[in-house]
């Protein structure tokens, strides 16, 4: 099951400001590799619309949407909605830290911080409640999650494979085929994910 995973931010800016820097960071790249909207919507598999809207700010992607788009243009979701900056080292302030994913029950994904793209490696914290999940598509080939989870039980299924990842145990899986996470115990889940994205 997919829920809603519409962009979203708190503390802090709320959802509209993610938006704008989407739509800004979106328009600028594109234009800057002279890319059009359908040649964009033909290598990322976005809908024209969903990219026109996006631009326009008046659309809510979800994490899917936004990975594809980045991977078309190589940048990384933290290029998109601006956690990552140029600095060799720098500190991102918690109220600029984005959710998003917000789950039914008030589960929440954010994204901590992420390095720039095409090769890129985020660093993301979950949290959620019993009966949620997420799914997602493959990512890129080669794309490698590492999770480490604090409390509660994680049901990750990655292709064929189950597995079941109890408070204090971590995992590590090779995410290009479909895959989704679950709390698959009867108390809220928490859990730190790095997301590793390497083109050879």
């Amino acid at each position: 099951m997919t829920l809603n995973t519409t962009l979203s931010t708190t503390p802090g800016a709320d959802a509209h400001a993610v938006s704008l820097a989407v739509a800004r960071t979106l328009k600028q790249t594109r234009k800057a590799q002279k890319i059009t909207l359908d040649e964009l919507s033909r290598r990322s598999g976005v809908s024209k619309g969903m990219v026109v809207e996006i631009e326009k700010c008046t659309a809510n992607p979800s994490i899917g949407i936004l990975c594809k788009i980045a991977a078309a243009l190589g940048l990384s979701v933290a290029d998109i909605v601006n956690v990552a900056e140029p600095p060799s080292a720098h500190i991102i302030d918690s109220q600029d830290i984005p959710t998003l994913w917000t789950g039914e029950l008030g589960g929440t994904a954010r994204l901590l911080a992420g390095t720039t793209g095409p090769n890129m490696i985020e660093l993301w914290r979950w949290e959620m409640f019993p009966g949620e999940s997420f799914s997602s598509a493959g990512h890129p080939q080669g794309t490698l999650e590492l999770f480490h989870v604090e409390k509660g039980t994680l049901k990750c299924v990655v292709g064929e494979t189950e597995l079941v990842i109890p408070a204090g145990s971590s995992a590590v899986a090779k995410t290009d085929v479909a895959h989704a996470y679950s709390n698959a115990g009867k108390s809220k889940l928490v859990f730190t994910m790095s997301v590793a994205e390497i083109h050879q």
